[in-house]
């Protein structure tokens, strides 16, 4: 079997005020790359257009965490972004990492999900050398398919333009995406699982509470609405399944601890590290353990 994905692409906070939740990571330790605005086409084909979004991206050489906020409410909406903050604001995307956009929509469409199929996205980036175009390709899964969140595969035709190595060092000392977890609805649990397990090609293992889903590079972790309290104990709940939360492995987690309360965020302690909530990391609970 050739497996086309290897590991989280990036994940996606979506809000309507950007600014607060670049200061929010930049609180948290995290270093951000230059504020950069989406050039999107709604179908495969079709030019870009500038689009009503923006970014900055917390990198850590594979995957990253991508701030999107919305930036121009009378620029064109080709993604439907302003539908997603109007349900709710927070952790809403995950796109998974391929080499070839093209071959994972046809194995993804073969195996009966329906897709965008492949889109363009560009963005224009600082880089050492002046101003670059960075470009990928994104393949959407129908979210009516996907009640949790958007999901997507993505590939990077110009990865060099976005992991550039002046943005990958934070102060918290952050090293990489490890994990993410997902709340399900109980009736949705099993067809969900079966179909992670189909689209990064990997056979689901049960870990305590946790339904599991390892990737080479990262892991998916999966837990039934009616025991999340038992991960996230007094999180918010935005929906009935939902992204709820993000495992950052850190280089001390006692350093970033400490940089993380001296700069204004409660924490708790969990096994191997220390948790941020959701209500003070923009929709997202952080866990940061050691790597």
């Amino acid at each position: 079997m050739t497996h086309d994905i290897q590991g989280f692409h990036h994940t996606g906070i979506v809000v309507r005020d950007l600014d607060a939740l670049e200061r929010t990571y930049a609180s948290l330790g995290f270093t951000l790359s230059p504020r950069s605005r989406h050039l999107l086409n709604e179908r495969p084909g079709e030019p870009p257009v500038p689009g009503c979004t923006a970014n900055r991206c917390a990198l850590f050489g594979g995957a990253y965490i991508e701030l999107l906020g919305i930036v121009d409410d009378s620029a064109p909406d080709p993604w439907h972004t302003r539908a997603m903050v109007d349900q709710h604001e927070g952790f809403r995307l995950l796109n998974f990492d391929t080499g070839d956009a093209e071959a994972a929509n046809r194995r993804l469409t073969a195996a009966g999900l329906r897709t965008s199929g492949v889109l363009d996205l560009e963005r224009d980036v600082d880089t050492e050398d002046g101003i670059r175009t960075m470009r990928a390709r994104a393949v959407h899964l129908d979210p009516r398919s996907t009640p949790e969140g958007y999901v997507g595969i993505a590939q990077h035709l110009t990865r060099e333009y976005v992991h550039q190595p002046r943005y990958l060092r934070h102060p918290n000392g952050a090293r990489a995406l490890e994990a993410v977890l997902i709340v399900v609805d109980d009736a949705e649990f099993d067809a969900v699982v079966s179909r992670y397990a189909a689209v990064v090609q990997a056979s689901p293992a049960r870990r305590g509470h946790l339904t599991v889903v390892e990737m080479r590079d990262g892991r998916l972790e999966i837990i039934r609405s009616s025991d999340v309290e038992r991960a996230l104990p007094g999180e918010p709940v935005p929906a009935a399944s939902y992204p709820a939360a993000m495992t950052v492995a850190v280089d001390d987690v006692a350093a970033a601890r400490t940089l993380v309360e001296d700069n204004g965020t409660a924490t708790r302690t969990v096994d191997g590290g220390f948790f941020v909530s959701a209500r003070d990391a923009g929709g997202a609970g952080l866990t940061f353990v050691a790597r």
